[in-house]
């Protein structure tokens, strides 16, 4: 499946919005992936990231309706598409397989 592996960080921003589910805007995914990777998270990536993901077909995304008396622009609510589910379970795959039967410690990695 040529191209429907996701990079680290794509994964990390289409697995936060599958965890989301109807609250997947854009403050919230940067929550998400700072709770769960305890590592900072930029705007700028944020948003780059998830034009990307638009752009490849993985995510959608909608404003959100206005309410009375909002001031500035409505939220923008992601959701993942048929394809981004599909690259996800992919990707997730794909790790499982290569780290399956590995220990960190003889891999030196612990």
């Amino acid at each position: 499946m040529p191209g429907s592996f996701l990079p680290e960080f794509e994964l990390y921003v289409a697995l936060a919005v599958a965890r989301l589910k109807d609250e997947a805007y854009g403050a919230a995914v940067r929550r998400e992936i700072e709770s769960r990777t305890e590592r900072p998270v930029s705007v700028g990536a944020l948003y780059t990231t998830m034009a990307r993901l638009e752009e490849k077909g993985f995510l959608l995304s909608a404003p959100a309706e206005r309410e009375p008396g909002q001031r500035g622009r409505p939220r923008k609510y992601y959701e993942l598409t048929d394809e981004g589910r599909e690259a996800v379970r992919h990707s997730l795959e794909m790790l499982g397989r290569m780290s399956e039967g590995l220990s960190l410690a003889d891999a030196g990695l612990a």
